[in-house]
């Protein structure tokens, strides 16, 4: 409840104040801090829904609306009868069931906000409910082997003596999915760099680059460089990678888990104004923007960040990807590729962006491939384009 307290009435992210809760119990057990865990996300994904059940207001984030929140969940969840907490007075096996039986909106049962949900129905039309549908569920964990260090099989072999189940995901290389979630701080595997945490989806974004060892890569959006990493693995560490990242803070967990990755061809760059692009105009042979977006596509993963987002939110992030798809070419050499890409599903960040580009362009450039990837069994809903400068 004080992990609920924070999420909701702080805007604490979710895994920070899970891992705040769990920290503060050192005690606890593996099976309770899965557990806890797994009830603090199932509450934040499922809010609405718990406190319509609970005949909660929505706008009511207060400890005693949380606590009725909580109690219709465990009821439903457990199909068992609550503790005698005087928190959960008022709330009944009968109440929860009438409350059921009445017209229930979609948002509501979806647990969406209303506008979020709106949003989708207008852009996704017909296929928004069961994407949706995919969205209120548990994400599964997928590792990339780092095969600048290890090969697949002989990785999963690795995490088999360390306990740990892994098998290889198909039509994704490199990618392995885990039977369950695991703590890796312990995990030798995982200090000596032989794998990354990365959603098989967002493993297929750097293949598209189509990076080869010995040229200049720059990656513009490289956040805490997932795939940065990804790239100095298909580059063989042969060449060079810029991360480039507005944040110095992401830049700095990328230099650590490039030295542990052993990925010794990036490089990083702090993003403090068009000055930094201007100087390296021209010079790059690939150029990959993993733009900032609403990230809709990962929200398996970010529950909590459907309850963050605003209309004036998604304005902002939309607007700033078209200012990074108008600036940061100038990077790219004639004949260099290009690929944008976003962990969103709307196309008004996807689509919609790479041909309102094409369209100022003139001919300049070319859309060579594009692929918009639905949250399903093997990975998050992302969108990528490449294109090609003539």
């Amino acid at each position: 409840m004080d992990a609920l307290g924070r999420i909701f009435r702080d805007g604490i992210a979710a895994d920070r104040a899970v891992e705040s809760t769990l920290r503060q119990h050192p005690k606890w057990g593996s099976r309770d801090r899965r557990l806890v865990a797994a009830h603090i996300y199932d509450l934040v994904r499922w809010r609405r829904w718990y406190a319509w059940l609970a005949d909660v207001e929505d706008a009511d984030l207060s400890a005693a609306a949380l606590w009725k929140t909580w109690a219709a969940y465990w009821m439903e969840s457990t199909a068992g009868e609550l503790p005698d907490f005087p928190e959960c007075a008022g709330i009944t096996a009968e109440g929860i069931a009438a409350r059921k039986a009445l017209e229930v909106p979609p948002a509501v049962r979806a647990s969406f906000p209303d506008w979020l949900y709106e949003t989708g129905m207008a852009e996704m039309g017909e296929a928004w409910p069961g994407i949706v549908a995919s969205l209120n569920e548990t994400a599964p964990v997928f590792l990339r082997a780092n095969t600048l260090r290890t090969t697949v099989s002989s990785l999963i072999s690795i995490l088999k003596s360390e306990d740990i189940e892994a098998t290889a995901v198909p039509d994704h290389p490199g990618a392995l999915r885990l039977e369950k979630r695991v703590n890796f701080s312990g995990c030798d595997a995982y200090r000596t760099g032989l794998f990354e945490v990365q959603d098989a989806a967002s493993q297929l974004i750097a293949p598209m680059v189509g990076a080869a060892p010995g040229m200049l890569v720059i990656d513009g959006c490289a956040g805490a460089g997932g795939k940065s990493l990804h790239l100095g693995a298909l580059m063989k560490n042969e060449g060079r990678i810029i991360a480039q990242d507005v944040r110095p803070a992401s830049l700095e967990t990328l230099r650590d888990r490039a030295l542990r990755a052993g990925a010794s061809i990036i490089r990083t760059e702090h993003i403090t104004g068009p000055d930094v692009l201007a100087k390296r105009a021209g010079t790059a042979d690939r150029l990959l923007l993993d733009a900032p977006c609403s990230g809709l596509g990962v929200l398996r993963r970010n529950p909590d960040a459907k309850w963050r987002l605003t209309p004036a939110e998604l304005e902002r992030v939309t607007t700033l990807q078209r200012e990074i798809l108008q600036n940061s070419p100038v990077m790219l050499k004639p004949g260099g590729c290009m690929v944008y890409a976003t962990c969103s599903i709307l196309p008004r960040e996807n689509g919609h962006q790479v041909r309102e580009f094409l369209a100022g362009q003139r001919g300049a450039w070319t859309l060579e491939d594009e692929q918009t990837l639905m949250p399903g069994p093997h990975g998050d809903g992302f969108y990528a384009a490449r294109l090609l400068k003539m």
